[in-house]
């Protein structure tokens, strides 16, 4: 059996991703395949129950090793741009004190630019989501250095994009006006980059984080299988040195 970590449900088997992706990337002749990206699990995307993606999955297994260690105080979440479910999830958290932003959302308690967060105090937050946030963004090194400003010292931050581990190099463009050639290239309409991990893993090295990639070997032999996560999938979190 399968189970979703975020609302707790057992089930056969999670739901494929919708057809409406490969239709588009057909239709376009693209030059890479869904199956090239890191953390996509095509044929166990979401679950049938609360609608949580393999990287909603992913990222509540890490919340709950990162809930078992001791603190004496509330943890203070950010969580940038809100899926409604992993949100949810996060909220629940006891002893926690969870804020949303986003520019757009109504979801979000907090109409914020993740390249301005000035509304944000330095240190302000112990735990930052920020998930596949940074490929819509006009200057990512602009967000980066927002993301890294108010995470406290000793604060951890998952810092996802789609990554394609078939590209040599990082593609953008924030001014390409053409929608088609936006899926074509980015992987989506609103997408204006599609990141090489290395590079990615540099940018935000760049910006002060120390980063940890935890693979499926750092949750434990079978975990990935039973929460319908690939084996290619990867969590990067940033981390902020105590000084």
């Amino acid at each position: 059996m399968r189970q979703c970590p975020v609302c707790s449900s057992r089930f056969p088997n999670f739901l494929p991703l919708p057809n409406g992706f490969f239709d588009i990337f057909h239709r376009l002749n693209v030059f890479y395949s869904l199956e090239d990206f890191e953390t996509l699990n095509l044929g166990q995307y979401s679950c049938p129950v609360c609608a949580a993606s393999d990287r909603d999955r992913m990222y509540a297994l890490f919340v709950k090793q990162l809930l078992t260690q001791p603190s004496d105080r509330p943890m203070r979440i950010l969580d940038i741009a809100p899926a409604p479910v992993l949100s949810k999830f996060l909220r629940a958290i006891t002893n926690a004190q969870y804020r949303s932003a986003d520019l757009f959302s109504p979801l979000a308690d907090d109409i914020v630019d993740i390249m301005d967060m000035h509304i944000y105090s330095d240190n302000a937050f112990d735990f930052i989501v920020c998930s596949h946030v940074l490929e819509h963004v006009l200057d990512d090194a602009k967000a980066i250095a927002e993301l890294y400003r108010v995470l406290a010292p000793g604060g951890t931050a998952i810092l996802m994009v789609p990554l394609l581990l078939t590209a040599m190099e990082t593609d953008e463009d924030p001014f390409e006006k053409s929608v088609d050639e936006r899926w074509a290239r980015f992987g989506q309409d609103d997408h204006v980059r599609l990141y090489a991990k290395h590079d990615f893993l540099q940018r935000l090295g760049n910006g002060g984080f120390q980063v940890k990639s935890l693979a499926t070997a750092d949750f434990g032999h079978g975990t990935f299988t039973k929460h319908g996560i690939t084996q290619q999938s990867v969590l990067h979190i940033g981390q902020k040195n105590h000084h």
